[in-house]
């Protein structure tokens, strides 16, 4: 059997948590006996206590409770883990974990504890997109990667939000136990073994600029003009700025270059098309500004992960979307 401990916590968010404990659970079910997985909620205080969507929960054992080892550690996430201080007991809990466990990660915001615990230096890490932002910024020694559904750097497994830990905990049994045993779970579940595509597919992807300032003005005629071509010196002509002083700032503001916005406003402005409309590929690629279905392919797929006509297949919205309404 392989431990698993998961790190529960007054306002974890209860997705965090079944998520990944059904698909062990799930797993267990097509597994010869003892050859699954054991799974042990540690609190970080004696239950019951409420979860941010108001479930109680009663944690199995306390930290101080735990085995000297498990094979893997997981801290789940909370909507206020951003904002909270270090819980010092946990920090330290932690730190004796990743020397002994064979992977240590979180679900969602649980990065924020691996962080407060030094476990994030020098390591490639996701999270939520909403908090990657915040995470970069509080722990720079980590490199953070907005876009990706998990992640692995050596013995450190990191997820983005809430139903990603159950694309995590499908790809460590995918690890263990072989594909087939993964993809058996996944069925068993009603999801997708492996989700394609980032979490770009999720969220709004571009950071939007102090509204009125400069930048923000640039932004928005980029938006208003997306089929047309921009330059820097074009896009410091709107900002009223010298080309190098306005590729700082907007780099400082929107925490990307404006070519990088520019892309992704192009992707943005397509997503929407593919998602709403049926206009043909080339069409949107032209009204876009990509100037060709190829060259949205090639941005589609270094952005992405995935194609425009993969993108329109998972997200194009039907008129009816229940069968038989």
């Amino acid at each position: 059997m392989r431990s698993v401990a998961i790190v529960v916590f007054p306002g974890v968010q209860a997705l965090d948590v079944a998520g990944p404990v059904d698909v062990f659970a799930e797993a267990n079910g097509f597994l010869p006996k003892g050859d699954g997985y054991a799974v042990t909620l540690v609190g970080t205080e004696a239950g019951p206590f409420r979860a941010s969507n108001g479930m109680q929960f009663v944690a199995d054992i306390t930290l101080d409770q735990t085995a000297e080892r498990y094979d893997y550690v997981f801290v789940a996430g909370g909507p206020l883990l951003p904002v909270q201080p270090a819980n010092s007991l946990l920090s330290r809990w932690l730190v004796v974990m990743a020397r002994r466990a064979d992977a240590i990660g979180s679900i969602c915001t649980g990065a924020f504890a691996l962080g407060h615990a030094g476990l994030l230096n020098g390591k490639r890490v996701t999270t939520h997109w909403q908090n990657a932002p915040v995470l970069a910024e509080q722990f720079p020694d980590a490199s953070v990667e907005y876009d990706r559904i998990f992640l692995r750097d050596g013995t450190l497994v990191t997820s983005a939000g809430v139903t990603a830990g159950i694309d995590l905990a499908l790809a460590l049994v995918a690890e263990d136990h072989g594909s087939n045993i993964a993809l058996l779970v996944a069925k068993r579940l009603v999801v997708v073994a492996q989700r394609q595509g980032g979490q770009s597919q999720f969220s709004p992807y571009l950071n939007a600029a102090e509204p009125g300032s400069p930048i923000a003005k640039v932004q928005a005629h980029v938006m208003a003009n997306i089929s047309e071509s921009f330059t820097v010196e074009r896009l410091a002509s709107v900002a009223g700025m010298s080309e190098r002083n306005f590729a700082r700032q907007f780099a400082q503001a929107a925490k990307m270059t404006p070519h990088e916005f520019v892309e992704g406003a192009r992707i943005d402005a397509a997503r929407n098309l593919l998602e709403g409309t049926d206009k043909p590929l080339k069409t949107i690629a032209f009204d876009c500004g990509f100037g060709s279905p190829d060259r949205m392919r090639l941005v589609f797929l270094k952005r992405m992960g995935l194609t425009p006509a993969q993108y329109r297949a998972s997200f194009h919205a039907d008129e009816t979307p229940f069968p038989g309404a």
